[in-house]
């Protein structure tokens, strides 16, 4: 079969090569083609385009770069009509994927599946139309989504969170100590903060430079390691480090860097579940230049409490989520201070971490065919059905 894949970041370009990789085994023809990262490459088909063209977020710069984006947009219509695939797949990025599923629904017989539902369930809820209309299937990655899409008399399928699967694979495959990741890295003794600081230049540029000066008085104790993020320059971190605080950049190991952290400070997103499985205490910062008017929306447009996956799972505040105007370094440094210095409340923070790991499942679980999945394997693919089950 022929595969269209469209992802628009680097945590879709990871969990998009997973499932190539799982279809493979399902379909030794396999043919891919696709919007996507690196990950994604080296499993093998062509890239039409790397998501760093597409990654624009914010306002102002998807103002500013509208063009390019309804040019990237038109060339991904017009590939996906000459290329003829047996289905597309879209993970996560509804801002591009829904446009291409309208397209797709009104011009071809191409089914569309959806992987990582898009989150309307914290605003643009009336996206439900949009989904139910031009969507096939939609796979969900969060167990509350599905009662969420049951209220709008659209099933969806919970198929278990990657994440769970991609860290409990990474410990058992890594199991080496500080002492080894410090030697390869250049680094101290000191205990870790490790910072995290998005996958984005715009995020890098918003929240870098005051996570820096908020983590600054803590390097008498620890010692602070940024996670580079996938494909970006390094010479592009060089313009918001402050040469003044010691802070050490690694790529490709933040799984590696999570694995021997003590606190993290960490922008919102995958990251942030990701660093809630390694058992890590962290701090959500997300700054953004017009915090008041994002203050605003969140208290009057945005349907949910939080905005960390961390704490939607939970279902209440597990970690201090500093954004907007809220995200001041002396909010950082104290919350940061409390997680390094305050045994009980740092307790706290990680016996609700093995709560939510209790409701997202054990490593495997979302290769269980549950009654729901069940449902859904004839209708679909053979080979796409089942590559789910292998990949959770």
């Amino acid at each position: 079969m022929k595969y269209y894949l469209i992802v628009g970041e680097a945590s879709g370009d990871l969990h998009a090569s997973n499932l190539m990789r799982a279809l493979i085994q399902e379909d030794p023809e396999a043919e891919f083609r696709f919007f996507g990262g690196d990950l994604m490459t080296a499993v093998g088909g062509t890239r039409v385009k790397h998501y760093k063209e597409l990654a624009y977020m914010g306002f102002i710069p998807v103002l500013l770069h509208l063009r390019t984006i309804f040019r990237n947009m038109k060339e991904c219509k017009q590939d996906i009509v000459r290329w003829t695939p047996d289905v597309v797949i879209l993970v996560d990025y509804p801002g591009f994927n829904l446009k291409i599923a309208e397209f797709i629904k009104k011009q071809t017989k191409i089914p569309v599946y959806y992987y990582i539902s898009p989150k309307i369930w914290a605003w643009k809820e009336y996206r439900i139309k949009n989904i139910k209309r031009d969507v096939d299937e939609l796979f969900s990655i969060l167990p509350f989504e599905v009662e969420f899409f049951a209220g709008h008399q659209y099933p969806v399928h919970y198929v278990g969170n990657p994440c769970v699967d991609a860290v409990d694979a990474y410990c058992k495959e890594h199991p080496d100590g500080f002492p080894e990741f410090v030697a390869d890295n250049g680094l101290s003794e000191k205990p870790v903060i490790a910072l995290l600081a998005g996958s984005r230049k715009q995020e890098i540029k918003d929240n870098l430079p005051m996570m820096l000066e908020a983590a600054a008085p803590f390097t008498k104790d620890y010692q602070l390691v940024l996670a580079g993020a996938p494909g970006m320059d390094p010479a592009y971190y060089s313009d918001y480090i402050n040469p003044n605080v010691p802070v050490k950049i690694i790529f490709g190991q933040t799984y590696r860097l999570l694995q021997h952290a003590q606190a993290a400070l960490v922008t919102s997103g995958t990251a942030t579940l990701e660093t809630a499985l390694f058992r890590v205490p962290q701090v959500v910062c997300y700054y953004t230049p017009v915090g008041t008017f994002i203050a605003f929306l969140r208290r009057h447009i945005l349907k949910v409490k939080y905005i960390s996956l961390v704490n939607l799972v939970a279902d209440k505040e597990v970690v201090r989520e500093l954004v907007a105007d809220t995200m001041t370094v002396d909010n950082v440094r104290s919350e940061l201070e409390s997680l390094l210095y305050n045994k009980v409340y740092r307790n706290k923070v990680l016996e609700e971490y093995d709560r939510i790991i209790q409701i997202l499942g054990p490593a495997g679980a979302s290769g269980t065919e549950d009654a729901e999945y069940r449902k859904i394997k004839n209708a679909v693919p053979v080979a796409f059905g089942t590559a789910f089950l292998l990949i959770f």
